[in-house]
């Protein structure tokens, strides 16, 4: 497990222009809400999925999405999805729920969870995503978060992720 230390080495290493921002912890969209008043950016929100065919899925979209999880598998290539646990997210990523972050695929062996980023965050200037940590956030392009996964050894998969309708 490379974790933090081997994410900001890698940012270093590579030459990658970021912001980094430090607040208290977060474990849900809504407490992120007042943190993220004051970041700019697209801000974000993180699945941690496992298939009916068991397969791991990381799945990044806008912190406003409310994700479609009956018409996502058809999206992302996978089968019927449930939420993944806790003990599973902790082995394949070394990371806690809370921290949820695609950049904790730096801790991943390639081919052991399939990483999925929402097409408009993938597109975006700037997407603001945990460093393996909810005590803080890091601002970076959509495309240097899907260099980082190539980098890792992941093909990053960009989808238009369906959402629900707002009630």
């Amino acid at each position: 497990m490379r974790g933090e230390a081997g994410l900001l080495a890698d940012l270093g290493a590579l030459g990658i222009p970021f912001a980094a921002h430090e607040h208290e912890a977060v474990f849900t969209v809504a407490e992120s809400d007042a943190v993220n008043a004051a970041i700019p950016g697209a801000h974000t929100k993180n699945l941690f999925l496992k298939d009916s065919g068991g397969a791991f899925w990381l799945v990044t979209v806008p912190s406003d999405a409310r994700v479609d999880l009956k018409a996502l598998p058809a999206a992302i290539g996978s089968k019927r999805v449930s939420f993944g646990k806790a003990d599973d997210m902790e082995r394949l990523l070394g990371i806690a729920p809370g921290s949820v972050t695609p950049l904790a695929a730096i801790n991943a062996p390639s081919g052991s969870i399939a990483v999925v980023l929402d097409a408009g965050l993938a597109d975006a200037e700037t997407v603001n995503v945990h460093p393996l940590r909810n005590t803080a956030t890091l601002g970076l392009s959509g495309a240097t978060i899907l260099d980082l996964l190539r980098h890792w050894g992941h093909q990053p998969i960009v989808a238009p992720i369906p959402v629900q309708d707002a009630a």
